[in-house]
């Protein structure tokens, strides 16, 4: 998959690209991960995976047909988005859950909304139900981008993490598909 799309923070569409994440790409994948564990309440995690992880974790992906996207502009890879399984158990085989990130010098750019559009779009052509959403209440940002693509509040669940010495709070948002 590759596909050029337009953003509204001033990018053209010649400049954002969608494709399939490479290999070549988990470096910026890992420091993604790493910034997002050590510096952020986006994943409830004390101690960032090591980047060989990243090369397991990808493969695994491949293998069970979910996707990996990345956005690149200016031939730089800017952030990525990918979805999972919501929960193990058969019943929410057609429900999934993303995860979305974008490199600091390429936030408030749109690229999060492409990559977001993209995803739907591939969960849409596989016949899903539902995609849902984990965020940390705290951010704001986060909850209104989605919003801004259609998802909406469906629970939020006071104190289930815990992070930088405090207790987070969930924020579960729902985007029907089909």
């Amino acid at each position: 998959m590759a596909t050029a799309y337009a953003t509204n923070g001033g990018s053209s569409a010649s400049d954002v690209l969608v494709r399939d994440c490479e290999p070549r790409d988990l470096d910026v994948v890992h420091a993604l991960h790493v910034d997002a564990v050590l510096h952020t309440t986006a994943i409830w995690q004390d101690a960032p995976n090591p980047r060989s992880w990243f090369d397991t974790w990808l493969s695994d992906r491949r293998a069970a047909g979910l996707p990996v996207f990345v956005a690149e502009v200016g031939g730089e890879v800017a952030g990525y988005v990918t979805y999972g399984p919501f929960r193990p158990h058969d019943g929410y085989r057609h429900t999934v859950e993303h995860s979305v990130y974008v490199l600091p010098a390429f936030r408030g750019r749109g690229i999060a909304s492409v990559l977001m559009r993209a995803l739907v779009a591939h969960a849409r052509q596989r016949d899903l139900h539902v995609m849902m959403a984990g965020i940390c209440s705290a951010n704001t940002g986060s909850i209104a981008l989605h919003e801004r693509l259609g998802f909406e509040v469906v629970a939020v669940l006071p104190e289930v993490g815990r992070k930088f010495d405090r207790w987070l709070d969930l924020t579960l948002m729902r985007l029907p598909l089909s």
